[in-house]
C-alpha cells in the first residue's frame, strides 16, 4: 500500500485521493475480518485448552500491543532506515511469515497442504524480489514526479529529501514540496531577510529558525555588522547536506562554514523555551503549515516565545504563505502575530517558482523604511521596496481567526485553500 501510493503521488489529486480512500477501505475491511477469523481458528485448534473469553482477551491484547509497536517503529525507525517502499514490503514479509507459521501449525487440518505451501513460497519469493528492487521502484516513481534528474535523494528521520538538477537550475524538495529553485530563490531570501535587517539598522546577533539550506544565513551574512548568527534547524540531515555537497555549497556561498555561524539541530519550539539568548533580528523560515506539528510554529504561543527573545527595537521576519492563493491563511498569521502582542507589518514579493509570496515583519515598534540596503542584492533596492508593502484588492486583508495551540485553525484553512489549487 505505501509503495502504490508513493508511485501515484504525481498523479492528479482526484485520482490519488480515490486510490488512497479505496486502499484504506480495503485494508480496514481485511483487518476487521482478520480478528474474528483468527479467534475462530484458535478456538478450533485450542478448544480443549482455552475458553473463548481467554482467547478473545489474548488476541486483542497482542493485536493492540502489535499496533502500538508498529505505530512507533514505522515513522521513527523503519521508514528512515529502509525507506517507504521497503518498509511496506517488510510488513508484507512479516505477514507472509505469519502465514507460513500458520500453515505449519495447521498442516494436519488443511486440505491440499501442498498448494498452500506453494502459494506461501511464491508470495515470500515475490516480496523478497520486490524488497531487493525497491530502490529502482523509488527512483522510477521520483523520476516521474520530479521530472528533472535527481542528484540526491534520501530519507532522514523527519522527511524525504530530494535535490534535482537540470539546465534550468537546482531544486530542493522536502516530502515532495518544493522549497526553492536556484533560478529565483534569491528573490525569496532577499525579501525574507533584508527588510528586517535593514529596518533594525545595526543588528549584531541574529537567529535563523529553519532554513537549514543556508540561503537565509547567506543573506544575513551580507551585513558586515553581524557578529553571530545562530541557526536552529530540526533536521541535521539538511545542514550536513548543504554544508558538504559542492553543488549546494555554491548555492549558499559556503554560509554554513562561516566562523560567525553556530548551528543547532533542535526543535525550534523547544529550543526557544529552554534558551535565554536575546537577538536583534529573528528570521523564521519554516515550511508551510501543512500539518499540526508545523502548525504549532504559527501559533500565538510560538510568537510570544519569539517576542521574549527579541531585543528592544528588534524585528522578526516570518515566512508566510501566498496572500493571493491562500489569502485567509496569510491574514490568519497576521492576526495571530498581533494577538501575541506584536506589531505586524505584512508585505509580499513575486517569486516565479511560487507565485506571489507573503512575509510579515513583527516587532514591538512600527516598521520604518530603511535608508540603505546591501549594495550587491539582485532583487531588492530602496526604490522598489515600498511596492512590497502595498496590497492590491485581491490580496487585501480579510477577517481571520487567531491560530492557537488549542484550535490550530490555520492548518485547516491552509489545507482548504491550497486544496482548491490542486
Amino acid at each position: 500500500m505505501p509503495g502504490a501510493l508513493f508511485a501515484m503521488h504525481g498523479t492528479a489529486a482526484t485520482s490519488f485521493r480515490f486510490a488512497l480512500y479505496s486502499l484504506v477501505l480495503l485494508v480496514g475491511t481485511l483487518v476487521g475480518l482478520e480478528i474474528p477469523l483468527v479467534m475462530r481458528i484458535l478456538k478450533h485448534h485450542f478448544r480443549e485448552r482455552y475458553a473463548l473469553s481467554n482467547l478473545v482477551s489474548q488476541v486483542l491484547t497482542f493485536d493492540y500491543l502489535g499496533a502500538l509497536a508498529v505505530s512507533v517503529a514505522f515513522p521513527l525507525l523503519l521508514v528512515p532506515q529502509l525507506g517507504l517502499i521497503r518498509t511496506g514490503i517488510f510488513f508484507g514479509l512479516l505477514n507472509a511469515g505469519v502465514a507460513v507459521w500458520t500453515l505449519w501449525l495447521f498442516r494436519f487440518d488443511l486440505r491440499r497442504t501442498g498448494w498452500h505451501a506453494t502459494a506461501c513460497a511464491a508470495t515470500v519469493a515475490a516480496l523478497l524480489l520486490a524488497f531487493a528492487g525497491a530502490q529502482r521502484a523509488t527512483s522510477w516513481a521520483e523520476d516521474r514526479f520530479y521530472g528533472d534528474a535527481i542528484v540526491y535523494s534520501e530519507s532522514s528521520r523527519y522527511q524525504r529529501v530530494v535535490v534535482t538538477s537540470s539546465s534550468a537550475g537546482v531544486r530542493l524538495f522536502l516530502n515532495g514540496n518544493l522549497q526553492f529553485h536556484s533560478r529565483d530563490e534569491y528573490r525569496y531570501h532577499e525579501a525574507l531577510v533584508h527588510p528586517a535587517m535593514a529596518a533594525h539598522g545595526s543588528p549584531r546577533r541574529v537567529l535563523v529558525l529553519g532554513g537549514g539550506d543556508g540561503m537565509a544565513v547567506r543573506e544575513v551574512l551580507r551585513h558586515p555588522g553581524v557578529e553571530q548568527v545562530t541557526l536552529v534547524e530540526l533536521d541535521p540531515h539538511i545542514t550536513t547536506l548543504f554544508a558538504t555537497a559542492p553543488l549546494l555549497r555554491r548555492l549558499n556561498a559556503d554560509a554554513l562554514h562561516s566562523p560567525r555561524l553556530r548551528i543547532v539541530n533542535a526543535d525550534a519550539f523547544g529550543w526557544l523555551e529552554k534558551n535565554a539568548d536575546m537577538f536583534d533580528v529573528i528570521v523564521v523560515d519554516f515550511p508551510d503549515p501543512t500539518n499540526f506539528s508545523i502548525g504549532k510554529l504559527y501559533t500565538t504561543t510560538f510568537y510570544r516565545l519569539i517576542d521574549e527573545h527579541l531585543n528592544a527595537g528588534g524585528f522578526a521576519a516570518v515566512q508566510t504563505t501566498s496572500p493571493l492563493i491562500a489569502r485567509r491563511s496569510y491574514w490568519t498569521v497576521v492576526t495571530t502575530i498581533e494577538a501575541a502582542g506584536l506589531t505586524a507589518t505584512p508585505y509580499h514579493a513575486h517569486v516565479p517558482s511560487f507565485g506571489e509570496w507573503g512575509f510579515i515583519l513583527a516587532g514591538r515598534r512600527p516598521y520604518r523604511a530603511p535608508d540603505a540596503l546591501p549594495s550587491d542584492l539582485r532583487f531588492l533596492n530602496l526604490d522598489g521596496l515600498p511596492a512590497l508593502f502595498a496590497f492590491p484588492p485581491d490580496m487585501a486583508r480579510v477577517p481571520a481567526e487567531v491560530n492557537r495551540l488549542s484550535n490550530q485553525v490555520l492548518v485547516t484553512t491552509f489545507e482548504h485553500e491550497w486544496g482548491k489549487v490542486h
